[in-house]
């Protein structure tokens, strides 16, 4: 049976710098039925430059419960809608997401249009391992809620990806630095613009850093993973021993595996043992 289906198209536009807009972003934009853009005038100026001159809709995070089952309708009657964030990736910490959830839900295809993300484009200029990674987007704006994430992803066995706005930047690195330590950092501000900045060091060194340079722009947090903390066994080794044999290991298994864990002398664990049976 035949799709006669629009295609939602999620198009990267430029996080800063306008070269960075692709030909196949531009041509996608021409074509498309309907334009569904985050900020109708940031984006008309966008287009303007690339002389695009197609319709656009409003589709944000405030009215995305209204427009949303426009969106779907235009797309359902066979429309193309390219979907536009302000800057970077559509879905990507943004109410896109939402919408192509919704998309893929009602069969209606999904087209990335791939281009510029802050994201990757921090963690690659930061010289923290680039995998694995762990995106976090922005911590919660309270400070309870933040610390309860900061200490959620603690542990996380991974470079960690965060975005922050130049007003919370330093009250949410004071707070990253009691939960996680003073761990490196790469802090990257102004991506591909004109006073494009990345500043390597420590969570501490970036925060001090700010102080004596008031924060300005949107900064992209590239962090490295943190530490497991091993757990020191607790109780009696002896009754690990037979717990683990009462569970099938073998006794002289069982007394290794303890006495490894334990870092006590297998030969006492052997002599205790032998005094209860």
């Amino acid at each position: 049976m035949e799709n006669n289906k629009g295609n939602l198209y999620l198009c990267a536009t430029p996080i800063g710098n306008l070269e960075d807009m692709t030909p196949r972003a531009v041509r996608v934009l021409q074509e498309a039925d309907l334009i569904a853009a985050e900020d109708t005038r940031h984006t008309r100026q966008l287009l303007t430059h690339f002389g695009i001159h197609g319709q656009l809709i409003s589709y944000h995070e405030h009215n995305k419960e209204k427009q949303g089952p426009v969106l779907l309708e235009a797309l359902e009657a066979g429309k193309n809608i390219a979907l536009v964030t302000d800057a970077g990736f559509p879905g990507i910490s943004d109410p896109g997401e939402m919408i192509a959830q919704q998309a893929i839900a009602a069969g209606i295809p999904v087209v990335p249009v791939p281009g510029a993300n802050a994201c990757l484009t921090a963690l690659v200029a930061s010289g923290l391992p680039s995998t694995p990674f762990f995106f976090g987007a922005f911590l919660p704006k309270s400070r309870k809620n933040r610390k309860e994430k900061l200490e959620e992803w603690k542990h996380i066995p991974a470079t960690l990806v965060l975005y922050e706005a130049p007003h919370r930047i330093l009250d949410v690195l004071q707070d990253m630095e009691e939960v996680w330590g003073d761990r490196k950092m790469t802090l990257g501000r102004e991506l591909t613009k004109l006073h494009e900045e990345f500043f390597r060091g420590t969570i501490s060194t970036c925060r001090q850093h700010l102080l004596e340079n008031p924060p300005r722009g949107e900064f992209v947090l590239v962090v490295e993973q943190g530490k497991m903390e091993k757990q020191e066994p607790q109780g009696d080794p002896l009754e690990a021993v037979k717990d683990l044999m009462a569970r099938g290991t073998d006794k002289k298994e069982a007394l290794a595996q303890v006495a490894k864990a334990y870092k006590v002398p297998k030969r006492e664990l052997y002599n205790r043992l032998v005094k209860e049976e």
